[in-house]
């Protein structure tokens, strides 16, 4: 059975590795993502339009078209694979950190399930107050079940990270398929009524959460391989794979969503049911390409700027290791901004107007996690999910 590669020891299992000792790679991917994913959630919250496939407007102007477009090829569907495995990466990592400090597997795992649970639980809170398409809970999930993939073989890891590629390519047919024959339904971010918001939100919430960690099977067990060779913790000594990996899923991913961009940004309009399912779930399964390339990429790039990071690579890696603190706070200013019981831009935004937002709220939050860096704060989000997680092996006090 392929083991657990081994770090140093980080000292008794309750303490946390110091962030000044981290890796900057996963940190800097981690933080480039949430960038990816402002962009893929901003337009979610426009309303009082019709919507295409991936949930752009369909009579949006020239720019919003333009706009649509490019987030369809690099964005939609390739920042969800991008985070599912780093998330896969972080998993090994986590339980390397724990074994080194002489804890065995079977505590390891209950450690990572009752994570699971936590993130779940945050998922849950997310939903419940702010937004519908919460990936909290997709993450608890994906690792509540799959958690025993950290101590799989390589053999198994691959073989069912590239079977489910089928599997996913089917499922992937479903939302277009659904879109064409009933077309796109309401978002709960339309809703007028805060309170009548709550209900919706949990409702979509419930069953998107499940669907989505079926979508990414695949770059969660890739991403627990390519930790297990470090890739991303030693990018120097890997460069030429992830160099391979970031010029091919790159070029994969533009070649695979090109078509549903064309759909999405209306140049392409003569299209049929019988090319557009295929398109679609094309876009969708080359997504993963895309979203390995740029964790690859992210990779490349920390191993150049390694000696000296510079300003901007230690605010994206602060960013990074304060990330879900980070992706949570980009919530609540869409809700802040875009919602119809607060300021309503998103009834008053094209798609161009919310990608400027989506970029405007991601520095601000940039700038927030460099502040925490430098006043040496770790994020109150990090802080409390591991408070929790490791509340129940604390010892009673007497």
């Amino acid at each position: 059975m392929s083991r657990l590669v081994i770090e140093p020891s980080t000292g008794p299992p309750n303490v946390a590795t110091r962030l000044s000792d981290r890796s900057l790679a996963p940190d800097l991917a981690r933080g480039t993502m949430l960038l990816l994913i402002a962009l893929a959630h901003a337009h979610m919250y426009l309303y009082g339009h019709p919507k295409g496939f991936r949930g752009y407007q369909l009579n949006g102007g020239p720019i919003d078209q333009v706009v649509a477009g490019l987030q369809v090829l690099f964005v939609d569907g390739r920042a969800l694979p991008m985070f599912a495995a780093l998330f896969g990466y972080g998993l090994v990592q986590l339980a390397n950190r724990r074994i080194a400090a002489g804890a065995e597997w079977p505590d390891v795992r209950r450690l990572l399930r009752r994570r699971s649970l936590w993130l779940i639980a945050f998922g849950f809170a997310h939903a419940l107050l702010l937004f519908f398409g919460d990936i909290l809970v997709t993450y608890g999930l994906l690792s509540l079940i799959l958690v025993g993939m950290v101590r799989a073989r390589d053999r198994v890891l691959l073989w069912v990270a590239g079977l489910w590629i089928l599997v996913f390519a089917a499922l992937a047919m479903l939302p277009a398929w659904a879109i064409i024959t009933e077309g796109s339904p309401p978002l709960p971010t339309s809703v007028e009524s805060p309170i009548e918001a709550v209900g919706q939100r949990l409702a979509v919430w419930a069953g998107l959460g499940p669907m989505l960690a079926l979508d990414i099977v695949t770059p969660f067990l890739l991403g627990i391989w390519a930790a297990r060779r470090r890739l991303l913790d030693e990018p120097g000594r890997h460069r030429a794979l992830l160099t391979r990996v970031a010029v091919a899923g790159i070029v994969i991913t533009i070649l695979g969503g090109a078509p549903l961009a064309l759909m999405d940004s209306q140049i392409w309009t003569d299209w049929t049911t019988g090319t557009a399912v295929p398109v679609y779930a094309l876009h969708s399964v080359t997504g993963i390409a895309g979203g390995l390339a740029y964790a690859a990429l992210a990779g490349l790039i920390a191993h150049r700027v390694a000696d000296a990071p510079g300003r901007v690579a230690t605010a994206l890696a602060a960013c990074g290791q304060r990330s879900l603190t980070c992706y949570l706070l980009q919530s609540v200013g869409f809700v802040a901004l875009f919602a119809p019981f607060t300021l309503g831009l998103g009834g008053r935004l094209g798609d161009a107007g919310a990608a400027a937002v989506a970029i405007g709220t991601w520095l601000t939050t940039v700038l927030l996690a460099e502040l925490m860096r430098r006043a040496g704060w770790r994020g109150p989000a990090e802080g409390l999910l591991r408070r929790l997680t490791y509340a129940a092996r604390r010892p009673a006090t007497r």
